[in-house]
């Protein structure tokens, strides 16, 4: 999760000219706030915490607007669901655990530089990437 704070995404926001209403701003508190990667459903139950009448169909409209305005991510991780973070400041790759469905970020120095390496050899720049390994918790 990126420690971007809220009010800088806000900032975000408005820098590419987006309104900041109450309950696009109780999406962006909930979205900084969160350390996992909610779905469109669970956002809508935390964002009902803090801004009660809030609809699910503005929670989907909102995400989609950040998500057109690359202010967070959108991420399909084989379960069906669709989950979101802010946009890390620091790249980061992903384990989906097969059984949980949870996530756990990670960074690997050496992951980075193997993919530079392989990229380099076959005659390609690495533009953009991302990598998500499924996992599955060891028996003790």
């Amino acid at each position: 999760m990126s420690d971007v704070g809220a009010s800088n995404l806000t900032e975000r926001c408005r820098l590419a000219g987006l309104r900041i209403t109450g309950p696009r701003k109780a999406i962006l508190k909930v979205l900084e706030d969160s350390s996992d990667h909610p779905d469109v459903e669970e956002l809508h139950r935390r964002v009902k915490r803090v801004h009660p009448g809030i609809n699910i169909a503005t929670v989907y409209r909102t995400l989609n607007v950040l998500s057109e305005h690359d202010l967070i991510e959108r991420h399909s991780f084989d379960d069906g669901r669709t989950r979101y973070e802010t946009i890390p400041e620091e790249h980061h790759d992903h384990f989906i655990d097969i059984d949980t469905g949870e996530v756990v970020e990670f960074v690997s120095e050496e992951i980075e530089a193997m993919q530079e390496e392989i990229a380099r050899r076959h005659g390609f720049e690495i533009v953009s990437h991302r990598l998500d390994i499924f996992v599955r918790r060891r028996d003790p």
